[in-house]
């Protein structure tokens, strides 16, 4: 099983986002999340770095510059998606990557507070 450390740049990029109220409520993850085509459109306009910054966590072990070594992507490459946020809460507490669920719990956190959800 791959591991993953907490993407720091990541973190600040989705609470730019969440304090610009860049994020979507309400989605179906499964049907907004970035496909293959999603991101490489995306890769032709953005560094790796900006790729980077729409996951939480990175691959230990993978090489950068690689689709491989980015993972727990928390929005659609614009916002932020609450759904987004509780699958990566999720799939990491599944998988036991404690940090990357940390991460993730902390950021819903802070959108739920932005967004009055009690």
């Amino acid at each position: 099983m791959a591991t993953y450390d907490v993407n720091p740049a990541a973190v600040a990029h989705a609470r730019r986002l969440i304090d610009a109220r860049q994020y979507v409520l309400d989605s179906d993850w499964g049907q907004v999340q970035p496909r293959a085509e999603d991101e490489n459109a995306y890769l032709e306009r953005h560094s790796w770095d900006d790729y980077a910054s729409w996951h939480l966590g990175l691959t230990e072990g993978a090489n950068d510059g690689t689709k491989a070594r980015h993972a727990f992507v928390y929005g659609d490459l614009r916002r932020v998606h609450r759904s987004a946020l509780i699958a990566c809460v999720y799939r990491a507490s599944e998988w036991r990557h404690k940090a990357v669920e940390l991460a993730a719990h902390d950021l819903l956190q802070r959108l739920d507070q932005m967004a009055g959800i009690d």
